[in-house]
């Protein structure tokens, strides 16, 4: 809330799992490992944003009962309780930034998928909680911007296996980190020890032609790709270059006419 003097009084922020897809409601005292590490690093890079002040992996928070909650301390960040007010008004997602706003379409791509799935964010800060669940609609007018592709894409892979779903983790050269669902023999049949290594990958996704991230990816084969210096072959090319050149006196103001800068 905003005092008189326009200042941001320290809040604390409540972020809630609702899940029963496992077959149980999750809570703090039961919950799957993958659900418990991916909703930590989503609150993480929730809190963080772009920008802000708030250091999420720093921030201090408590599980609390009901469902799987997680309560920050008391946070005094504009930028943050801003975007929450904003949301609390409207969903489309074009004013957040684009750390926050990927986790709250990853979160309402769940809650679709699964209609057992919700997410809350509460604070005294708020009117009244937000709520991402099968019935809302946050998106950006962006969001229909996605195209099917096949593409090869480069990056350290960091997490590999997995027992009911098996993918691995790769981190793009651009900071994306983008997990790659695919076939359990993709990765029994690998002979190479890819780990923190980085590879080249062929995979097929869902792509935003307007924010270029990517979406419902899926590995379909690594690739071997160890780029060298030939220096046999650049010299071959070198001189057949010198062959097709040598009759022309001044290459660059040849190239130049070409293009018309001479008159």
């Amino acid at each position: 809330m905003l005092p008189h003097n326009g200042r941001v009084e320290a809040q604390p922020i409540t972020f809630k799992l609702h899940d029963a897809s496992a077959g149980y409601a999750v809570s703090p005292h039961r919950i799957p490992l993958e659900a418990l590490k991916g909703f930590a690093d989503e609150v993480t890079d929730f809190l963080r944003g772009e920008g802000s002040r708030q250091d999420g992996g720093r921030v201090e928070v408590s599980v609390v009962a009901g469902s799987l909650g997680l309560e920050t301390e008391s946070l005094s960040d504009p930028g943050l309780f801003a975007d929450l007010r904003r949301l609390g008004v409207d969903e489309r997602l074009d004013g957040i930034g684009p750390r926050r706003r990927g986790v709250l379409e990853k979160w309402q791509a769940r809650a679709r998928r699964a209609p057992q799935v919700r997410f809350e964010i509460a604070s005294p800060a708020l009117a009244e909680p937000l709520v991402i669940s099968a019935a809302t609609d946050y998106r950006t007018q962006a969001a229909d911007q996605w195209v099917r592709v096949e593409r090869y894409v480069q990056g350290e892979v960091e997490e590999v296996g997995g027992s009911d779903r098996v993918n691995a983790h790769i981190r793009l050269a651009g900071g994306e980190r983008l997990k790659v669902d695919t076939e359990r023999s993709v990765l029994r049949d690998d002979r190479v020890n890819r780990l923190y290594k980085t590879s080249m990958v062929r995979i097929s996704a869902e792509y935003n032609v307007t924010t270029r991230q990517h979406r419902n990816a899926r590995l379909i084969e690594f690739v071997d790709y160890t780029p060298k210096f030939d220096e046999s072959e650049f010299e071959r090319l070198t001189a057949v270059g010198r062959q097709a050149w040598k009759d022309v006196p001044n290459p660059s103001a040849w190239v130049d006419a070409l293009r018309g800068h001479g008159e």
